[in-house]
């Protein structure tokens, strides 16, 4: 019995899970899952169409909850940005790099997790920055999410802005990626057989992530998400260490 299409789908259910739950995180789960199942030219632009279906999905059901102009400011930055990460791919040791973001990454958020009090941002003066960072790191690396994340839980956003917030800014993001797969010649019919398999189960996922998302409240929502950020930096020294 061939076990390959229902590894894909369980990777991608819990992925859409992670996603649809925190608003982010789902790379940490798809990308390396899947390239141990099936080729990366595979993984890769599958994980970017189940992105973009999480995004579409939740924005269908919770656009008002989406801070636009944020959005729009760290998505714009963002694109900005990417060219210095395509720079710092090529130019820079990527082990090094690697570690040092990491190590950031996982100070900021166990200093966030433990700190009597933690930093905040009362206004969208800093937007751009952290979406340069989302770009550079996006563009060297594919791992958008830390500086945006680290931006919403710094703005005091509730779970249900940042995840909604999160959708208004990786949909279109994900969406060029997508093009630039598809002009590559990477999106083939192989991906879109996969991606129509495991459908049913993902749009099951969202549903169940934003009924948990729903019961996210204050501290515990930010716990899970500094977590989650931990598990990115911690991802990302591996890969500088291997």
């Amino acid at each position: 019995m061939n076990w390959i299409p229902l590894q894909v789908l369980t990777v991608l259910f819990v992925a859409a899970l992670i996603r649809s739950a925190l608003g982010f995180g789902e790379a940490l789960v798809a990308v390396p899952l899947l390239a141990l199942i099936i080729p990366i030219q595979l993984a890769a632009p599958l994980a970017v169409l189940i992105s973009i279906t999480v995004a579409a999905v939740v924005l269908a059901q919770d656009w008002r909850q989406v801070h636009i102009r944020s959005a729009a400011s760290l998505l714009v930055a963002t694109l900005l940005g990417a060219p210095a990460g395509l720079l710092l791919l090529t130019r820079v040791p990527g082990p090094a790099v690697k570690a040092v973001l990491a190590l950031v990454i996982i100070a900021f958020s166990a200093y966030s997790l433990i700190a009597p009090k933690r930093p905040e941002l009362n206004h969208d003066r800093w937007a751009w920055l952290f979406g340069l960072g989302a770009g550079v790191l996006g563009g060297a690396y594919g791992i958008n999410g830390p500086p945006l994340v680290i931006y919403g839980a710094l703005r005091g956003w509730s779970p249900q802005h940042l995840r909604a917030t999160l959708q208004g800014y990786f949909l279109p993001a994900s969406t060029v990626v997508m093009c630039g797969y598809w002009i590559a010649g990477l999106w083939t019919p192989e991906v879109t057989r996969y991606y129509l398999l495991a459908l049913p189960a993902v749009v099951a996922a969202i549903f169940l992530g934003r009924a948990v998302n729903q019961r996210l409240h204050g501290r515990a929502y930010l716990a899970y998400v500094y977590l989650g950020l931990i598990a990115a930096g911690a991802a990302l020294l591996l890969q500088a260490a291997f």
